[in-house]
């Protein structure tokens, strides 16, 4: 799962550095071309774009580096973490909910998908099955109470 997004940010990484070293300069030389700087619209949105892809690069370097430091041994057995399914009853829809709680790159609310960073993610860490989890959304309070478990560990030792 960390190489799926390691690799998608290594490609978006790629992309950035190759517009920052070889399209931006090509715009912003051939904006400057034109004339007066002060008046050159195409200039400045070369530099604002060449801001950005900076700024864009940096963020996307250091969740590589955060990436680099996710330890899979460290990773409870027998707990809600990273990379578990997890099966719910949620009293306040009064239903049954499956969720798989993957990184924020990854998280899709609509296939089940959630952030460990998100709301129910940071309700659901660290419980186990019977345990009854109170997650604060936007939408208010929920209990939710784990009815299955399936860890990252787990999943890895069954076949695929």
């Amino acid at each position: 799962m960390t190489e799926h997004v390691k690799k998608k940010l290594q490609e978006e990484i790629t992309k950035l550095e190759h517009e920052l070293a070889h399209e931006l300069p090509l715009e912003i030389k051939k904006a400057a071309s034109l004339g007066d700087l002060s008046e050159n619209a195409e200039y400045h949105m070369a530099k604002q774009r060449q801001e950005f892809v900076n700024a864009r690069l940096g963020q996307m370097k250091k969740r590589m580096a955060e990436l680099a430091l996710v330890n899979l041994s460290n990773i409870p057995h027998d707990r809600v973490a990273f990379g578990s399914t997890v099966l719910v009853y949620d009293t306040s829809k009064d239903e049954k909910i499956e969720y798989k709680l993957v990184m924020s790159e990854e998280s899709d609310v609509n296939k089940g998908l959630i952030s460990t960073t998100s709301p129910i993610g940071r309700g659901l860490i660290g419980k186990q099955v019977g345990d009854v989890a109170t997650v604060v959304t936007p939408n208010g309070k929920r209990e939710m109470e784990i009815l299955k478990l399936t860890t990252i560990h787990d999943e890895a030792e069954s076949p695929a």
